[in-house]
């Protein structure tokens, strides 16, 4: 009766933490380029079992299931919707496996997110802070007080000059690994630079949030019901066992 209630128990709590990322992901709404999280559940041996006491699939009492766990987290990498803004400094990627490169303490990450800004010094930087690369690896860098345009290549002209933004391939995006403020950091093999002939670059376009919300909704109505159900089944494995306990000491 214990272990019916300490599955229930698991079960809620990883239930708890799916609609920790479902939050997450609603929350991120409004977030130009914002991939969203997926909670990976995943069905748990016995106890014995994990500890190695026991072998699985011998049909025993201790080879019974042990419940659910949330193993790990996944990013959704589809392409969010792509906006016309007429900000000449928003950019979109229309391919989905391709990054903006930024640097963060002397670190590159990417980023899918281009709602950039020019700096005071005319760097161009993210909505954070972070300088935006360009294909050279250094910072990108204008005159504010002149005009530039963008190639569809993105290349930003002025006054003579060419200085195309950084647009990142990773081998795989399994490669990638969230880190918050809406970048990623590349592990493995470093993301190679896509070739100019391949490069497309929106200029004064943004992508949005892919997260959609209905469906985070649903996901959310989905996962508070199986936490409520895994509740109320502790619930009565408490009720039943306070009884039992009740009709020993009557005995």
């Amino acid at each position: 009766m214990y272990y019916g209630m300490y599955l229930s128990a698991a079960g809620a709590f990883a239930q708890s933490q799916r609609m920790e990322v479902i939050s997450h992901n609603i929350a991120n709404v409004g977030t130009p380029g914002f991939k969203r999280e997926l909670g990976v559940l995943q069905s748990r041996s016995a106890e014995e079992i994990e500890q190695g006491l026991v072998t699985a699939g011998t049909g025993g009492i201790e080879d019974v299931g042990g419940g659910v766990l949330m193993a790990d987290t996944s990013t959704d990498f589809g392409l969010g919707p792509v906006k016309e803004t007429g900000e000449p400094t928003d950019f979109a990627l229309p391919q989905p496996d391709a990054f903006f490169a930024v640097r963060k303490d002397g670190e590159e990450f990417l980023t899918r997110a281009g709602n950039f800004h020019f700096r005071g010094d005319g760097t161009l930087i993210t909505d954070q802070g972070y300088p935006v690369l360009g294909a050279d690896g250094g910072p990108i860098q204008i005159d504010r007080q002149l005009p530039f345009t963008v190639t569809p290549r993105g290349e930003i002209l002025q006054a003579g000059d060419s200085r195309a933004l950084a647009v990142r391939q990773p081998e795989s995006l399994g490669d990638l690994v969230r880190e918050g403020e809406n970048l990623f950091r590349p592990i493995g093999t470093p993301p190679a630079t896509v070739p100019d002939a391949q490069r497309q670059v929106y200029w004064k376009h943004l992508e949005m949030s892919a997260v959609q919300p209905h469906r985070e909704m649903i996901e959310m109505i989905a996962t508070s019901r199986a936490y409520e159900a895994n509740v109320r089944m502790m619930q009565n494995h408490d009720g039943m066992l306070g009884s039992l306990i009740g009709k020993l000491l009557k005995a």
